[in-house]
């Protein structure tokens, strides 16, 4: 690498819960730089999962992301002339991203309702451990595990 790496920012808390995890999920879900739009969506969920689930938005959403944040994955290695897909652990920023990023994808996924209640199901979905973002998890372990007989290649 040259130069320097670039520092750690520290990212505000949102408005509303005051809560970092919620911020950068906010920034996450953010497109064009319209946060204020990113916002009122994730507001609105966590609103609709108050409603439907009787219980804390910022809890479940904890929950929620702890159940699809995967522990190992595979990343593709090139060894004598031959690829393998080596499992190795994931990083704590790195699981935070992957589970913003599947818990998107699975809510963006789903057509003809507005975005804040497809972002709301999926939600408690995941925190009863079912869903496309929770599936999406299951299947990296299981690549993981079917490859770990190439554990031995990480470093």
């Amino acid at each position: 690498m040259r130069g320097k790496q670039a520092p750690k920012r520290k990212i505000a808390a949102d408005p509303k819960y005051h809560n970092a995890l919620v911020a950068k999920f906010i920034n996450t879900l953010m497109r064009r730089g319209k946060k204020a739009t990113a916002q009122k969506v994730v507001y609105r969920a966590f609103d609709r999962v108050a409603e439907k689930t009787k219980e804390d938005p910022i809890t479940a959403f904890d929950t929620a992301i702890k159940n699809i944040a995967p522990v190992v994955e595979v990343k593709s290695k090139r060894i004598g002339g031959s690829n393998f897909q080596v499992p190795l652990p994931v990083r704590v920023e790195r699981r935070q991203a992957l589970a913003f990023r599947w818990i998107i994808a699975a809510a963006q996924s789903g057509k003809g309702r507005p975005m804040h209640e497809k972002l709301s199901d999926e939600i408690i979905a995941a925190t009863k451990n079912e869903g496309a973002a929770v599936k999406k998890r299951e299947d990296v372990h299981r690549m993981a595990e079917a490859n770990r007989a190439f554990a031995h290649f990480a470093r």
